[in-house]
């Protein structure tokens, strides 16, 4: 501690604690039982998104209580707030998905305007379902003051007639239910086991996988994703954070500089290569424009094709988030990438030291078949793929873990669905057909609005054991638990026109992931001859927060955003 150095003159809470004219401010953190020496040391955010909502949240708070024992050990003052979640798992499959991605941008939104309010020097951000983690890096990236980023782990598996099991499995038993295939008994034994404790969803869908993006990309503290929720091991991350938080104070190391080019290109490989979730491909363009780097669909899409898949990780594989902790965690599997040259090794983390550094102790551990060498790997291309053909312009996404290469060619006639509602009554009601490709349209960013995910519909076919017989195509998105093949963010929407908005039933699709294509057998002036009588659909909403998300969105191309990003900076707030 004694090389720790705070120069208040250079830190934004210069403006509500130094000088004459701040004495009203000092009063009101004099009210709070803070002492003189605490108001005049660095202001500490530890933000979480805590709520009871669902169990990925529950345990945040507790959490964020020995981020702050770290922060004032230190010789920080730590300042706790919340922000809002949204919880896919509970918004799943009605009107409540349209608020998931929306609430990706209120959360940086909000944690940026708390932040900038009460001039915070630092940030310490814990979250823990699937857009809290996103939104929480968004708002350390666009902030760029001293930032570490704490997931609240995930949950562990439940047990069901001796079997582990997930809230996948739950949703899947929905299909087998509806078709007879599961008992009402059965149903109601799955739903009390399947969720044993708090956390996140434990296999690799977008929490997890955006957990696995944080100590990639350098945001978090070696091995802190991987512990599920109910470790105690917990608490000694979080107390770390706290205390290291004030050593990048001191260093003034920033978000900026450690979430560069090349670690966004290290966050995609461990995307791919732990059959991660196509959101993914959502998120790390929204973080890159934060910084004010072009990182979109399809330069994620390249990393994804070169990238081995090497953690055998549900929805695709065996195991779930606990598993890969315990033999190793996520710097296991990216040693392996690092060894075998699929990882930027030099890029700078929170720590201090590079990811190099950070890995340089990492040794391999033969007595486990969790996480696969990069150079023996479960497949040689990643778990995730990215499209594109005269259906999708600007883009799909795809995710192929765990789907073996003869199942990856599809060809088949458009049954086509203008909301999710109308896709999930058909295929409830069995109106489908095996070879069908299923099209979920006018569900994008701004169709939507919201770019809904489709687990409820996807684990319903699975259920009804139709999963890998027919496709899906949405420009919509997917839940990371959704397996088969689903093929999501497809762009230009609808909404705007998109090709798949000109789509009839019984045209022929092709899908093609392992030649990276998705198009409709019509023509160029088909097209363009139906183009000539679409109209876009009536808005859903007429006001209120998802109304204006559907004015200032963009395409999920580069990562369905709401504001210019740096580029359109005229200064950062760190420096203000």
């Amino acid at each position: 501690m004694d090389d720790r150095v705070f120069d208040k003159k250079n830190l934004p809470s210069r403006h509500v604690t130094e000088g004459p004219a701040r004495a009203p401010h000092r009063s009101y953190l004099y009210a709070m039982g803070l002492t003189r020496e605490q108001i005049h040391q660095p202001l500490v955010g530890v933000v979480s998104a805590w709520n009871e909502a669902a169990p990925c949240n529950i345990a945040l708070m507790r959490q964020a209580q020995a981020v702050k024992k770290g922060v004032a050990s230190a010789g920080g003052t730590p300042r706790e707030f919340c922000t809002i979640t949204v919880t896919d798992g509970i918004a799943m499959g009605h009107q409540g998905m349209k608020a998931s991605l929306v609430s990706r941008e209120v959360i940086a939104d909000s944690v940026e305007l708390t932040m900038r309010g009460h001039c915070y020097d630092a940030i310490v951000g814990l979250a823990g379902c699937d857009k809290s983690l996103p939104g929480m890096m968004m708002a350390m990236v666009r902030l760029n003051v001293p930032s570490i980023f704490i997931y609240g782990g995930s949950i562990l598996p439940g047990t069901f007639k001796g079997q582990p099991v997930t809230v996948q499995d739950l949703f899947e038993a929905v299909g087998k239910h509806s078709v007879g295939d599961m008992s009402d008994e059965d149903l109601d034994e799955l739903e009390n086991v399947a969720c044993p404790s708090a956390g996140a969803c434990g296999a690799q869908f977008t929490a997890n996988t955006m957990a696995t993006v944080s100590e990639a990309i350098g945001l978090a503290l070696p091995y802190s994703a991987g512990a599920p929720a109910p470790y105690e091991i917990r608490d000694k991350f979080c107390m770390a954070a706290g205390e290291m938080v004030m050593d990048l104070i001191a260093k003034n190391l920033r978000p900026r500089d450690i979430v560069t080019r090349k670690a966004l290109e290290n966050a995609a490989t461990v995307v791919a290569a732990s059959g991660g979730s196509t959101n993914a491909a959502l998120h790390l363009p929204a973080i890159a424009h934060e910084c004010g780097i072009k990182f979109d669909l399809f330069d994620v899409a390249e990393i994804f094709k070169r990238t081995p898949y090497v953690a055998d990780l549900k929805p695709g594989g065996k195991y779930v988030a606990k598993d890969m902790f315990e033999v190793g965690g996520i710097p296991l599997m990216m040693k392996t990438l690092l060894d075998h040259g699929f990882l930027h090794g030099d890029c700078i983390t929170v720590t201090g030291r590079t990811i190099a550094e950070n890995l340089a102790k990492v040794k391999w551990n033969d007595n486990q078949d969790v996480i696969y060498p990069a150079n023996k790997p479960i497949t040689v291309t990643g778990g995730v793929v990215g499209l594109r053909g005269n259906l999708a312009p600007e883009g799909a996404i795809v995710k192929v873990a765990g789907m073996p290469p003869e199942k990856q060619r599809f060809r088949g006639p458009a049954r086509v669905f203008d909301t999710e509602e109308r896709a999930f009554e058909a295929v409830t009601k069995k109106q489908y057909k095996e070879g069908d490709v299923l099209v979920i349209r006018y569900e994008g960013p701004k169709g939507g609005p919201g770019m809904r995910e489709m687990l409820a519909t996807t684990a319903a076919l699975y259920g009804q054991g139709m999963g890998e017989k027919v496709a899906l195509i949405t420009d919509g998105r997917f839940s990371g638990a959704t397996r088969g093949f689903c093929v999501g963010h497809v762009g230009p929407e609808a909404a705007v026109g998109g090709p798949i908005g000109l789509l009839k039933d019984g045209d022929m699709i092709v899908l093609d992931a392992i030649d990276g294509v998705l198009a409709v057998e019509l023509s160029d002036a088909e097209l363009a001859e139906r183009r000539k009588t679409w109209k876009p659909h009536p808005a859903e909403f007429g006001s209120g927060t998802i109304w204006k998300y559907a004015q200032t969105v963009g395409n999920a191309r580069d990562g369905a955003v709401t504001h210019p990003g740096a580029s359109g900076e005229t200064g950062v707030y760190a420096d203000i």
